[in-house]
């Protein structure tokens, strides 16, 4: 199964160094990032696997993720102003 990856750097490549600075310099950036990272892994080892995982609970992975990341988006967006 081709599973496409969705760390923050093949996310948003343009913000390399910012989302560097803020892992280092800010505490709940790297909290999100941390949970953001476990659930992407967690997502993609299941699709690798093709393991049996109800649909909903699959769905419900991927909507946090989605959520961590727009969070995160957000904090880029705005040390970059």
């Amino acid at each position: 199964m081709n599973v496409e990856h969705h760390d923050l750097h093949h996310e948003f490549p343009e913000y390399a160094a910012t989302i560097q600075a803020l892992k280092l310099g800010d505490h709940h950036f790297g909290k999100l990032l941390d949970e953001y990272n476990g659930l992407t892994a967690q997502i993609e080892e299941l699709e690798i696997k093709d393991a049996p995982v109800a649909d909903p609970l699959l769905e419900d992975m991927k909507k946090l993720r989605l959520k961590l990341k727009d969070e995160l988006y957000a904090m880029l967006v705005a040390h970059k102003a």
